[in-house]
């Protein structure tokens, strides 16, 4: 049993820590995932959407404390029970996502490990038991520093946690998992995984002295056996999505993505809402253009907003370039920031820039 817990201890508290960190990267893709929660059609808590970056840098914070204050043996009832309800909480957020088809991924592992529901709900109930086993043997396990030192070891990981978040936020994660980081082939991406495509089964049905006997084919029914009773096809396999799947550029109803992906160099000024749009990333837009104009690069813009709705947003920041509709969701999945830069060279993603760094990226 002691051995038992020294593992489900490690394993917890590092799982934990490994989880938090990845998800520290990019505090403001969960945020995405807890607002999508948080939505009329998955929970209905649509007051809490508004805390949804408050929440998640906590939580990505806390995650990472507790991880570690399991390991060095720190206020253990207090990290117990705080493990438990965090645990029971996203099992039972896990099992009604998958149970209900409501959340394609979880965010467990941010982008760096995709989940869906079901595999996230599984890893939960393991860790669940892991932690009551831990629960209720916290005599087999004890502090292995003073209080004075592990009190400094919180404290100090806490202070470096919230620099990190602090970092992220103001320019772009430390390191991009997502399918549009620098480097990528937009239309490649865009393409199917010929390996991973939707595979049907074919269900035949006979009767053999009385006894009903089902053989699944991939097609045609058995050899030999051609008097079935009927034949029911289910799918086996799902296809796999493209990396980048629902990326398009479109104005007045008029598809331009194949043309703008084929350009020598291009500059994306990205606006996912303008609603969202920060004042001082604004500003810096307009000086932007001209260096990237200078530079070669045509220069479009990218909205899930009309033309109409962002012409006020555009007027008074005197930013004066063609903006084409895009899906929101893509254009918050390929850079962090609102308003930001993606510049591309023949359809390959060569820079991307937090409003912040505008000045900072390499034409």
């Amino acid at each position: 049993m002691k051995a038992l817990v020294v593992f489900c201890r490690w394993f917890v508290g590092i799982l934990f820590i490994f989880s938090g960190l990845i998800k520290l990267n990019d505090p403001l893709g969960f945020s995405y995932k807890l607002d999508e929660y948080f939505s009329a059609a998955v929970l209905g808590l649509e007051f809490l959407q508004p805390l949804a970056l408050p929440m998640a840098i906590f939580l990505v914070i806390f995650e990472v404390i507790l991880g570690i204050m399991l390991l060095i043996g720190f206020q253990k009832k207090f990290t117990i029970w705080s493990l438990l309800l965090m645990i029971g909480f996203f099992t039972f957020l896990t099992f009604y996502s998958a149970y209900f088809d409501k959340v394609t991924d979880c965010g467990c592992f941010g982008d760096a490990i995709p989940l869906v529901p079901w595999e996230s709900f599984i890893k939960d109930v393991i860790l669940l038991v892991m932690i009551l086993i831990l629960f209720f043997n916290m005599d087999k396990w004890n502090s292995a520093f003073a209080k004075a030192k592990s009190s400094i070891i919180i404290l100090v990981t806490t202070i470096i946690c919230f620099i990190i978040a602090y970092y992220v936020l103001m320019h772009l994660p430390i390191i991009d998992f997502r399918a549009y980081k620098i480097g990528t082939d937009i239309e490649e991406a865009m393409k199917e995984d010929p390996n991973q495509k939707e595979v049907y089964g074919y269900d035949w049905y006979y009767t053999v002295n009385g006894v009903e006997e089902i053989v699944t084919t991939d097609g045609l029914p058995p050899e030999g056996r051609p008097n079935y009773d009927k034949v029911e096809t289910r799918v086996i396999q799902e296809a796999a999505l493209p990396k980048i799947h629902d990326f398009s550029i479109e104005r007045n109803g008029e598809d331009f993505t194949q043309e703008i992906l084929d350009e020598d160099k291009v500059a994306f000024v990205m606006i996912y809402d303008m609603t969202k749009a920060e004042d001082e990333g604004m500003t810096k837009l307009a000086s932007f253009i001209e260096r990237a104009q200078k530079s070669g690069f045509e220069v479009i813009g990218l909205s899930a907003n009309s033309e109409d709705q962002l012409e006020p947003l555009l007027k008074i920041n005197n930013i004066s370039i063609p903006f084409y509709t895009t899906d929101g969701t893509q254009l918050k999945t390929a850079v962090r920031s609102t308003p930001s830069v993606m510049t591309i060279e023949n359809g390959v993603i060569t820079g991307k820039s937090h409003w912040n760094d505008f000045e900072q990226l390499s034409l």
